[in-house]
């Protein structure tokens, strides 16, 4: 077996722990920021470590006291999660199939570019037919409306990664289901999904946190509560003329969470999902 040099290993470690601490910094800058009284976070220089924790933000964001800051967080924090739920869920089950013909039928693999080249056009230029869009159909400052324009954001991205998932799949595997008796059906069902369920997971964490991250269009297209997400309820903690810096990284954090626990549940899946089609027998 190849030996490798302690020298070499050292340096590994070392780069690796550099990106962890690069990685992971501002994060938890984030974290202490949180919980730094105001008069720390207002001093020069400003102190690296709190002379003592103040956690009250987190019992203020997370509260249900109606017109408060925290009613208002955690109705965007459930308005969030429905979006970008539902989102996700449309765009999977529509890129499976989409992602699977354009695999198998490479001659309509043009469609897919065509699609996919939407997202050189910058966001504002499709912000004025998708209002109209969305106010024709009565569907403006609804969380039923804003999924449907993240589907349109997502469906073409998540297609991609799912076609590039069932090209590693060998069409060969597929024929010998169907010489053996099974049906289109049932291939899928026992033979391709299995297979790509490391790419359907990868797809789908990556579909959750474009949606969970999106501002722009939930900016247009919601007014209140009843449809605002996490992203534009913490730009409107910080649109006062006076700005609580610690309430608005306590809400950064809080906003992290959700994605960072699907990220761990799921990161088995996602590393699996990225290698996906690296080494072919």
């Amino acid at each position: 077996m190849e030996r490798k040099s302690p020298i070499f290993s050292a340096f590994i470690y070392v780069c690796a722990l550099l990106l962890a601490a690069i990685i992971l910094a501002p994060i938890l800058w984030l974290f202490i920021m949180s919980i730094s009284p105001a008069a720390d976070l207002a001093a020069k220089p400003l102190p690296w470590w709190p002379q003592s924790a103040d956690f009250s933000r987190y019992g203020v964001l997370l509260s249900t006291i109606e017109n408060s800051a925290g009613a208002a967080f955690t109705s965007s924090l459930r308005n969030s999660i429905e979006v970008a739920g539902m989102a996700t869920i449309a765009a999977i089950a529509l890129a499976i199939p989409a992602g699977w013909a354009v695999s198998r039928t490479p001659s309509v693999g043009w469609s897919l570019s065509m699609v996919v080249s939407t997202y050189m056009l910058p966001p504002v230029a499709l912000s004025v037919p998708l209002y109209m869009g969305l106010s024709y159909l009565g569907m403006l400052n609804n969380v039923f409306g804003l999924a449907l324009v993240y589907l349109t954001i997502l469906a073409p991205f998540t297609t991609w990664l799912m076609k590039s998932g069932f090209d590693s799949i060998p069409k060969e595997i597929e024929a010998a289901a169907m010489i053996d008796g099974a049906g289109l059906f049932q291939t899928w069902k026992i033979i391709t999904l299995p297979l790509a369920m490391p790419v359907v997971a990868t797809s789908a964490l990556f579909a959750v946190l474009l949606g969970w991250d999106e501002f722009f269009y939930a900016l247009l297209f919601t007014s209140d509560q009843r449809a605002k997400t996490l992203t534009v309820a913490i730009a409107d903690l910080a649109g006062g003329r006076v700005s609580d810096y610690g309430l608005i990284a306590t809400a950064g954090v809080l906003a992290a969470l959700p994605p960072v626990l699907i990220g761990l549940v799921m990161q088995r899946a996602l590393v699996s999902g990225l290698t996906s089609g690296g080494v072919k027998g």
